[in-house]
């Protein structure tokens, strides 16, 4: 279940590449703990993360007035 101002995001992609994958989802969002599972042909993973957007909503932003 994801909150206000969160999402899920899924990957299926190479076993290689899970890490990779996983770092660069971390530098770029807010993410909680990752959950992977092999896919039914076993040869690749999915992994599961919910996320949130590390940039604030547009409404939320400080409105410089003084411009």
């Amino acid at each position: 279940m994801t909150g206000p101002g969160t999402f899920e995001i899924r990957v299926i992609c190479a076993p290689e590449d899970a890490d990779r994958i996983t770092a660069a989802l971390a530098d770029a969002f807010t993410t909680g703990p990752v959950r992977a599972y092999p896919t039914r042909d076993r040869n690749r993973v999915r992994l599961y993360l919910t996320a949130t957007d590390r940039t604030p909503a547009l409404a939320e932003r400080p409105v410089d007035l003084d411009r």
